[in-house]
């Protein structure tokens, strides 16, 4: 327009219905069709960290698993790719699920009223069809990967089912998270190799030290209000005094069983591989103290920005993995 000057994208006014912690001049709100966000609000597209948080697993597994015997194909990279669109379906389809069962508690609290359901934009009803929706068609996907890791992927239906009733019940909702959210770590492995074997293990556990670590930062946004409702955190467990210590535990424990998974996967003589590979938890532990030495659990602000950065600290064994193929 003539004498007029464009507002970026990030400046421009919000449109109703944005979820409080939604990424600010996020596509949903701003270009997709109005009938569409409040479902897409549902699988937080409008918040892509989860989807990162719930993939790195998968492709740690797949690199690793590619260090491990030497053997690349063209399935693999089906495997890349079938990866990353599972995890858009399930982290949507758990999402959604997840907004389901905590209804009630999510308009009681400050961060979570503007949810689609509480908000009042969809019915509880039309959230369970999209979780189906979105699982069924997981589950097509699911269906091109070997007979073991198909199994493996109808197994974790279970922990991604009872995982939002977690802090109903135990202090450490985060474990239950870190059950489901780390689960590509084995099936990944799984769907490159025919099997499952130990350093899949090792990861997968790591990947849940991890999520300790994440997502305790996570849930200080919430400490307050989740104290007023009864709910349960790691983060309401260790207090503003002791969440630096277990963090500084978390790490250590990530960044340990990530290395043994290394060195039990890597073949035998091939020092260089075991090097390079190895300075990939080596790389994120670094990103882990930087985050816990930017840490300011009174800063909602701060603790979001941090939790965000994860994505970049999971990156960094996915690159290293990669290198090592090529070593």
């Amino acid at each position: 327009m003539t004498g007029a000057q464009q507002t970026p994208e990030a400046q421009r006014p919000e449109p109703s219905g944005q979820v409080s912690d939604a990424v600010k001049g996020n596509w949903v709100d701003h270009h997709a069709p109005a009938f569409a966000r409040p479902y897409l609000r549902l699988s937080r597209a409008d918040r892509p960290i989860g989807t990162w948080l719930l993939l790195l697993p998968c492709w740690w597994g797949l690199t690793l698993a590619m260090v491990s015997d030497g053997r690349a194909s063209w399935f693999d990279l089906w495997i890349f790719a079938g990866c990353g669109l599972g995890a858009v379906l399930m982290r949507g389809a758990g999402c959604t699920w997840n907004d389901i069962t905590d209804r009630h508690i999510d308009g009681s609290v400050a961060r979570t009223a503007s949810r689609p359901i509480p908000s009042g934009q969809v019915s509880a009803k039309q959230a369970l069809a999209w979780a189906v929706a979105q699982s069924l068609i997981a589950f097509l996907i699911l269906l091109t990967f070997p007979p073991m890791a198909i199994a493996l992927g109808v197994l974790s239906l279970a922990p991604v089912a009872i995982y939002p009733f977690a802090k109903r019940f135990t202090w450490w909702p985060q474990i239950f998270l870190g059950i489901a959210f780390n689960w590509g770590a084995l099936l990944a492995w799984t769907a490159h190799t025919g099997t499952l074997q130990w350093p899949a293990v090792f990861l997968y556990v790591a990947g849940m030290a991890w999520t300790l670590f994440y997502d305790t930062i996570y849930a200080h946004q919430d400490k307050e209000d989740d104290a007023l409702i009864g709910v349960k955190s790691t983060a309401r467990l260790f207090g503003d005094a002791a969440t630096p210590r277990w963090l500084a535990r978390f790490l250590a424990l990530t960044v340990a069983l990530q290395g043994i998974a290394i060195v039990m996967a890597a073949p035998e003589g091939e020092i260089l591989k075991l090097v390079v590979a190895l300075a990939g938890p080596w790389a994120m532990g670094w990103h882990m103290l930087w985050q816990m030495r930017r840490l300011k659990l009174d800063d909602n602000d701060r603790l979001l920005e941090l939790f965000r950065s994860n994505r970049d600290a999971g990156l960094l064994p996915v690159l290293f993995f990669a290198a090592a193929i090529i070593a």
